[in-house]
């Protein structure tokens, strides 16, 4: 049997680490990070001191924090996980959800369903079915995420000078995101914000699921009624900070779960709106804001609703 083709990582990366990897190993982030890449030479290069966080030396124990930046260095990677074939439907249909696209970024709508990178069993995500129609775009990277089941607006740097002036705006809070959330009950036109500590927990399975705890990351979203409806509310939620699984937590909090929310929702909540067409979770990230780096200047976009969240919200306003 011929040895796998390898392909050649040529160049040291620098990763800042956003709230997605806060709290991992450093051990089990370079697993992921370097697919392909088997753990013996992941922790070889750990114990060399090749791999730098803050531009220190680490242990392959130590937990990462929001903001770390951490040097990857040059790795040869087996090439075991090949791109997806353009021709497949759920990549080429990719090419129709970009809503902007220039020498330096995407904009993306992504649809729900589709993980933004791939890992946990999936073949590919979003990530990776870019990369796929983008061949000639060797640094493209996400700028943030959205959960599998969240769609709408998504950022992807093309260069590495784009992703970090996109990543400081990010912990200088200047993106501004707003997202639609179809909710449970009436939302009081009081509750224009929920300010609740997340906490972070990962169980045993791997899943992760996030509280209000008292002990988490200072947690900040606003809330305006968009809409309301018999026995639910369509809401505006823009996250001020950035932690996983904010909005849906917060609105659990606030007493109004997200539909369709297999996680933190109300499952005869979501048996009423599956009657109304709703077979997916009902958060949609509507438009972005941002100060295009290269360009200079301010650009804003809007991703509108995929057939199903239109059809569900044309089915309420007919009750």
């Amino acid at each position: 049997m011929s040895e796998k083709p390898e392909q050649v990582a040529t160049k040291v990366q620098f990763v800042t680490i956003d709230d997605n990897h806060a709290g991992q190993r450093i051990d089990n982030f370079l697993v992921t990070f370097l697919k392909g890449v088997p753990k013996s030479r992941v922790y070889r290069i750990l114990r060399k001191g090749e791999v730098r966080v803050n531009k220190k030396r680490i242990k392959p124990v130590y937990r990462l924090e929001d903001g770390d930046i951490v040097r990857v260095p040059p790795v040869r990677m087996d090439d075991e996980k090949e791109l997806p074939n353009v021709k497949l439907e759920k990549v080429a249909t990719l090419e129709q959800n970009i809503i902007y696209e220039d020498n330096y970024l995407i904009v993306m709508n992504k649809p729900s369903g589709i993980a933004v990178h791939g890992g946990s069993g999936l073949k590919f995500g979003l990530i990776e079915g870019l990369r796929a129609l983008r061949p000639d775009a060797k640094a493209l990277e996400l700028v943030h995420r959205l959960d599998r089941d969240t769609s709408g607006c998504i950022l992807i740097a093309k260069r590495r000078s784009t992703l970090r002036a996109l990543h400081e705006q990010l912990r200088e809070k200047t993106v501004e995101k707003n997202y639609h959330a179809l909710v449970q009950g009436q939302w009081s036109k009081e509750d224009k914000a929920v300010n609740a500590p997340l906490l972070k927990n990962t169980v045993q399975s791997g899943e992760r699921i996030v509280r209000v705890n008292p002990e988490g990351k200072e947690s900040y979203t606003k809330f305006k009624i968009l809409q309301r409806f018999e026995d639910c509310t369509l809401v505006q939620a823009s996250p001020v900070t950035g932690r996983t699984h904010q909005i849906r937590v917060h609105t659990l909090h606030a007493g109004h779960p997200i539909a369709g929310d297999d996680k933190y929702g109300d499952k005869e909540f979501d048996k009423k709106m599956k009657k109304n067409g709703l077979n997916r979770l009902f958060l949609h990230s509507a438009s972005i804001r941002f100060f295009h780096p290269n360009e200079e200047k301010t650009m804003f976009f809007e991703a509108p609703y995929d057939d199903k969240l239109k059809a569900t919200v044309a089915a309420l306003r007919r009750t």
